[in-house]
């Protein structure tokens, strides 16, 4: 048995304070922002973004088209940051990789039998290694949700940690599903296995089912990452994913993240929006308040 899981067993995750959850997150969207530091941290959300396509009609030259979005999302602006990533599926890497030659932005590719997670791990390890092959940056797997269920913890590490040996240098994002799971404890434990099993961001959702990602499951995760960070000194990135459409509610995870982890975690290293519907809402708020004048969705490409 390995020594991480010996820890995992010995420190059994913590209850959730509920009520303590939803009252800091009352407090958060309460707050206003001034309009200087409302341009600062709309352009840092703008640069935390993870740009996806996740579909069965996907093509090369749709992979093609959102790089280039990826790489000029505004033009008429040229000192707009880019975003962090564009995530894929794992055939489309490659063309992804070719389409960003030249730029810092990051190709993540989804694997483990994505969205659903209902494959062997030899065919999960597979697709993993399939995406990291083809060049991938980072890797989004999904727990096995049913095995979760079952109270069969020792499997889900155990398969977050054999995903994480075969990304090799690839960072590895571990998607909860958090709409799935139930409850804020719930939510807690996945939180702890997966930064325990090798994690290097914890992701709350694929963004297939509703609930996605909301503000008190992404505090519950964002503790997980403190408490680690205060016994071990190692960081563990954080990805909020799905239903995150808009500017105001971005800022609002920005001011999350700052008052519970501090600023170390406000960049893209650390932190990432998995929401590609919301960068064109982060460009048109940047526009206004640049220029005073709001510009109408006509004006951004939608992909």
């Amino acid at each position: 048995m390995s020594k991480t899981k010996l820890i995992y067993q010995n420190n059994p995750s913590p209850s959730v304070d509920q009520v303590g959850i939803l009252d800091r997150i009352n407090r958060i969207t309460s707050r206003s922002i001034k309009n200087e530091t409302k341009v600062q941290g709309l352009k840092m959300a703008l640069n935390m973004i993870d740009l996806t396509t996740l579909e069965g009609a996907d093509t090369e030259k749709k992979v093609i088209q959102l790089c280039n979005k990826a790489q000029h999302l505004h033009d008429a602006y040229p000192n707009l940051p880019t975003v962090a990533a564009v995530c894929v599926y794992p055939n489309f890497v490659k063309t992804a990789k070719n389409a960003l030659k030249g730029s810092n932005i990051k190709v993540a590719a989804v694997a483990t039998a994505f969205p659903s997670g209902q494959s062997s791990s030899e065919i999960k390890l597979l697709d993993t290694k399939l995406a990291v092959d083809n060049g991938a940056d980072e890797v989004d797997m999904v727990i096995s949700r049913g095995k979760f269920h079952s109270g069969e913890y020792h499997f889900v590490f155990d398969e977050i940690a054999a995903i994480k040996e075969a990304c090799g240098k690839a960072r590895l994002k571990v998607i909860l599903e958090t709409g799935e799971l139930g409850s804020f404890d719930k939510v807690r434990k996945a939180s702890d296995i997966a930064i325990e099993a090798g994690a290097d961001f914890i992701k709350t959702s694929t963004g297939k089912i509703s609930p996605a990602a909301t503000l008190p499951v992404t505090l519950v995760m964002l503790e997980a990452i403190k408490d680690y960070y205060y016994k071990t000194g190692i960081q563990i990135g954080m990805k909020p994913a799905g239903g995150i459409s808009n500017a105001k509610l971005a800022l609002q995870y920005l001011l999350l993240v700052k008052e519970t982890l501090g600023k170390d975690w406000l960049n893209n290293q650390w932190f990432r929006f998995g929401a590609s519907s919301l960068a064109n809402d982060l460009l048109m708020q940047i526009v206004k308040q640049e220029t005073g004048i709001y510009q109408s969705k006509d004006y951004f490409s939608k992909d």
